[in-house]
């Protein structure tokens, strides 16, 4: 089944997704997605990938995915080779699914769970809009705005938002209260104020609600060891479920020196790729919960190769979502298919807003649970308005 033709589109709207369509001489049609430096990664498909990729068969995965992800440019990187690789290579998983009648996770051996539970990272529908990468609210920054607006409740009012994900049916949150302090002192010190600020949220949500919902701690690898670990040693008594990188996850070394003294399970990485890197941080006895985003990592042909190594160390991992729906509805099939899955991050304030009008179909969220999608493929597509709209740009490459 030849690939004849690759076209990309993006929205103004949501300048850091990117979607990727392939298309095949039997008229099937795949889906991929990734996030981040758009436009870059838009270049690279069609200037590069492309002329490698078209004419061949689109069920060649395994052998395509050598060939974008294995090659000499962006080897072992998640910079822009790798997000377009991941990106085709969901695609063209999309397309395998749709040529034998069955959704993904079928053809990754089958479903090891029934649902998949999901926790709430708690981001507002603005979270990743071009000038706001990350939005660093500071206590009386700003008010809440509309029940989804979750990174300013997880500050002003923290108890409140924890028991209106209760009552959701979630299990989990994550959130970053310590990320404010860090940007203001590049992750180098963090001040008794800033400390108790940060203390003070987990205090509110276990008053709120106890021990029914668990609390990750996101810190975006923006602190030191030093104070990373001076955090670690307050936060403990809340009892984190996991530090989600504590540090700049270059120096698998230095994360298992903070896992060991921290006594907080570790998370990481969703800005790691491929297996080289996850391998050194589980043999560095660095990381209890694997974290892989699909659309940086490789796709799923290579997310797959990281679970099961994962698996291999006895680990659980975590599929990343807080980019676009794509990418977490590939992300619950490799997680259906894992044995060692626990969670599927998901952003209400994503799926509750802006995730309806970009594609077809969302996973079914309920009672804190995803439920299993039962569609051919991806079992979703790009909404029709996306390229209707007016400020949608859209790009083309074509086999000979």
């Amino acid at each position: 089944m030849r690939i004849t033709a690759i076209e990309t589109t993006r929205l103004q709207t949501q300048p850091n997704l990117l979607w990727v369509e392939i298309e095949t001489e039997a008229g099937i049609v795949g889906l991929g997605e990734t996030f981040r430096g758009a436009e870059a990664v838009e270049t690279y498909i069609h200037s590069m990938a492309a002329p490698l990729i078209l004419g061949q068969s689109a069920l060649d995965i395994e052998r395509l995915h050598k060939i974008l992800l294995r090659g000499y440019l962006g080897f072992n990187g998640s910079g822009v080779e790798t997000r377009a690789a991941s990106a085709i290579d969901i695609a063209l998983w999309d397309i395998l699914g749709q040529v034998t009648g069955q959704p993904i996770y079928q053809l990754l051996g089958g479903a090891c769970h029934e649902r998949m539970r999901a926790y709430n990272t708690c981001a507002g529908v603005d979270y990743n809009s071009k000038s706001i990468q990350r939005r660093l609210v500071q206590p009386g920054d700003a008010k809440v705005r509309h029940r989804y607006d979750d990174q300013i409740a997880f500050i002003e009012s923290p108890g409140e938002l924890a028991q209106s994900l209760v009552e959701e049916g979630f299990g989990a949150m994550k959130i970053w209260p310590f990320d404010g302090a860090a940007a203001a002192s590049d992750g180098q010190y963090v001040s008794a104020q800033a400390m108790r600020q940060g203390l003070e949220v987990f205090e509110k949500i276990r008053l709120a609600v106890g021990d029914r919902i668990e609390v990750m701690c996101e810190f975006h690898s923006m602190w030191n060891v030093t104070s990373a670990l001076s955090i670690a040693r307050e936060l403990k008594q809340y009892r984190p479920f996991w530090a989600e990188d504590p540090l700049k996850m270059d120096s698998p070394g230095a994360l298992a020196d903070y896992r060991r003294l921290a006594q907080i399970p570790v998370c990481g990485s969703e800005t790691l790729a491929a297996q080289g890197a996850f391998r050194d941080h589980l043999a560095a006895h660095a990381l209890d919960y694997v974290m892989l985003d699909l659309s940086w990592c490789g796709g799923i042909t290579e997310a797959r190769k990281i679970a099961s190594l994962a698996d291999a160390y006895q680990k659980p991992i975590a599929p990343h979502d807080c980019t676009g729906p794509v990418v977490l509805m590939a992300s619950l099939h490799l997680g259906l298919a894992s044995p060692n899955a626990i969670f599927q991050e998901v952003v209400r304030a994503f799926l509750s807003t802006f995730y309806k009008d970009l594609v077809t179909e969302l996973p079914v969220l309920e009672n804190g649970y995803l439920l299993r999608p039962d569609k051919p493929g991806l079992g979703t597509s790009l909404a029709p308005g996306v390229k209707r709209d007016p400020a949608a740009s859209t790009r083309r490459s074509t086999a000979a």
